[in-house]
């Protein structure tokens, strides 16, 4: 399927970084770029720097000889496996202008505001894993639109009337929630079994290597994302969350980041987000990984709360709510609830994300809605 971020990437641009966490379909989308761009040019290589030739070539060199016989753009896969990437990429962009390089890596990656050789040259772009609507998408073949957060709240009541008009989505929610988040659903195998495995290279490679972590102290890292799935989503008391997994207040804050940037949770904060704070609470990032990593039942509520902040967090400045569950764009807050609060749908500014209905009034919106915004 066509993925929106393939028409909001600038294509034009000599040197471009997709990041994303892993099995998120990566690969597939810059296949799928080079695929509809270039059909079966040679002008256009795909490369994945895990292949053993780069042990003893480099990017630059290859790179050269590739521009030299005629070739254009050149995609460079996992490029964080090999070291000193961000180097050559740059010598590569001062010294060759006639190739365009398109590289993807892990969203543990340092990029435009950590990475000196890159800052000013690279346009970076985020894959996130599925939308609902994307979704629906693939499990029914119709099309849907997406939708800007200010469409939804004031046309809702028209959007779903065309949606259900062509499809039930209150059929698919509960199957997204459990599975459609991570595009390797499509691949027939254990899904569960497929994101844990997905889960544990994150931990053992992208956080580890990327952020230098010792191999001895992963457990303790494992044992702090097991501590954050059981309660998410919680306030988090650093004191004791570092005597359970046996580490310094501040590793456990640098691991928390880490976990966040790994695409594993998401930190909520009180205001303009401030890695030096502690977060007002902490979320897995997203359903499917509640019920790969909780045990017992899962709170609907809990789980409606993950998806909500997870569909919204990509595309909208959200944070903690004084008075409802998030505030979103500093201007509306939301309830994300099972049961119609009518009262509070009659103040403008607070919103109500209600699960099981079909289609809202006024200031009661399905919850599922909100996830067409990509």
């Amino acid at each position: 399927m066509r993925r929106k971020l393939m028409d909001e990437i600038d294509w034009t641009h000599r040197l471009i970084g997709i990041k994303g966490t892993r099995g998120i379909g990566k690969t597939n989308f810059i296949l799928d770029f080079a695929k509809s761009h270039y059909g079966f040019s040679k002008s256009c290589l795909y490369v994945n720097l895990n292949n053993l030739y780069f042990t003893e070539h480099t990017i630059t060199e290859f790179a050269d000889e590739f521009r030299k016989t005629g070739g254009k753009t050149l995609i460079l896969d996992q490029v964080y496996k090999y070291p000193g990437w961000s180097e050559e990429l740059r010598y590569c962009y001062d010294h060759f202008e006639d190739l365009q390089i398109i590289f993807s890596g892990s969203t543990v990656m340092r990029l435009r505001e950590e990475n000196p050789h890159l800052r000013g040259i690279v346009h970076s772009y985020k894959l996130e894993g599925f939308s609902f609507r994307e979704f629906l998408e693939l499990k029914t073949g119709q099309s849907f639109q997406s939708y800007t957060l200010d469409e939804l709240l004031e046309n809702h009541e028209e959007i779903t009337k065309k949606i259900v008009a062509k499809v039930r989505p209150l059929a698919y929610f509960n199957d997204y929630l459990k599975f459609g988040y991570y595009p390797f659903y499509l691949d027939n195998s254990n899904y569960s079994e497929s994101l844990m495995k997905s889960i544990n290279f994150i931990l053992e490679i992208d956080i580890s290597f990327l952020r230098q972590i010792e191999l001895k102290y992963l457990p303790r890292l494992r044992k702090l994302l097991f501590t954050v799935a059981q309660s998410a989503p919680f306030q988090p008391n650093v004191s004791k969350l570092s005597s359970d997994v046996g580490t310094s207040r501040a590793t456990v804050m640098n691991y928390l980041y880490y976990l966040r940037q790994a695409r594993l949770i998401k930190l909520l904060y009180d205001g303009k987000e401030d890695m030096q704070k502690k977060p007002a609470k902490v979320y897995l990032h997203n359903p499917n990984l509640m019920y790969a990593l909780m045990r017992g039942n899962i709170e609907k509520n809990v789980l409606h709360k993950t998806f909500f902040y997870n569909q919204l967090g990509c595309c909208t400045d959200i944070v903690s709510s004084d008075f409802a569950d998030f505030l979103v764009n500093n201007e509306k807050h939301f309830f994300v609830c099972e049961k119609q609060q009518t009262n509070l749908s009659e103040n403008k500014n607070f919103i109500i994300a209600k699960d099981m209905i079909e289609t809202g009034s006024r200031g009661v919106i399905p919850l599922w809605l909100f996830g067409f915004l990509y």
